[in-house]
């Protein structure tokens, strides 16, 4: 296979499944581990692909979003870095501590693994996470009001007002993308003023961000990315972006695979 041709499989590969790994290309394509990473470095440099820590995502568009009315209970499958940035971030949860939890996959998995053994108060915009929570003797939950939009969540000027007359230990939160540059990203302006609210009201802003979530930008910025302290990402996050955070003082933390799941 000529390398023009092994750099159009590589990108048919990621359109095909979202991901790919200097692993998949040695063994898919018969090369060594340096060719690999070289495909992969010139693709990028064409603008054809976004490195990663030991592979590659496919670019993205930045009006990406989820499906219209589908909510993060209808997922088809749980990835595991989710989850366990997912667990990574509950651990950091102690006992009577006021929690923010926003309407994403993440926080949802979040919801699905907080322990019965602290009594903690949430706080969510999410009528998902809120059913999720509703029946745990030890938790006891604010759900936001206001009109709700067709995924079952809150960010109007009514929900914004309740979070204002409120105070949290830490917020947990995540956008569509993160980048050193154009900070938090996301599709709709009108949750801009919502999660700097949020952001306001909250000691400690813990930003939750897969490899999937980081160094692409979505159509308008929320806020630099120097208002989270702590961003919680995996193993195959790029170094080049962790670096850049790094260098804006906000603590990283990196969940590794071999963690395992529970």
């Amino acid at each position: 296979m000529f390398i023009e041709e092994r750099h159009q499989a590589i990108l048919a590969w990621l359109r095909e499944k979202g991901s790919i790994t200097t692993g998949d290309i040695q063994e898919q394509y018969g090369v060594s581990y340096e060719s690999a990473k070289r495909d992969l470095r010139i693709l990028e440099e064409k603008g054809l692909l976004k490195r990663t820590h030991g592979g590659a995502l496919p670019l993205h568009q930045v009006a990406l979003g989820r499906p219209a009315k589908k909510t993060i209970k209808d997922m088809d499958t749980v990835k595991d870095n989710y989850l366990l940035i997912a667990l990574r971030a509950v651990s950091m949860i102690q006992d009577n501590d006021v929690v923010f939890l926003t309407s994403a996959t993440v926080c949802y998995l979040m919801a699905q693994n907080l322990p019965d053994g602290i009594r903690i108060r949430v706080v969510t915009n999410s009528i998902v996470i809120a059913e999720e929570l509703r029946t745990r003797d030890n938790i006891s939950v604010i759900l936001l009001g206001g009109e709700m939009d067709d995924k079952g969540n809150c960010y109007d000027a009514i929900a914004i007002e309740t979070i204002k007359r409120l105070r949290f230990d830490k917020c947990f939160i995540t956008s569509a993308f993160i980048s050193a540059q154009f900070g938090l990203s996301i599709q709709k302006t009108a949750a801009i003023s919502f999660f700097n609210a949020v952001m306001d009201s909250a000691r400690q802003t813990i930003g939750l961000f897969p490899r999937e979530k980081i160094g692409f930008d979505s159509i308008v910025s929320i806020c630099p990315a120097d208002r989270l302290d702590v961003l919680i990402t995996d193993w195959d996050a790029s170094e080049d972006d962790l670096k850049l955070f790094d260098e804006k003082g906000i603590e990283i933390i990196i969940v590794e695979k071999e963690e395992g799941i529970r």
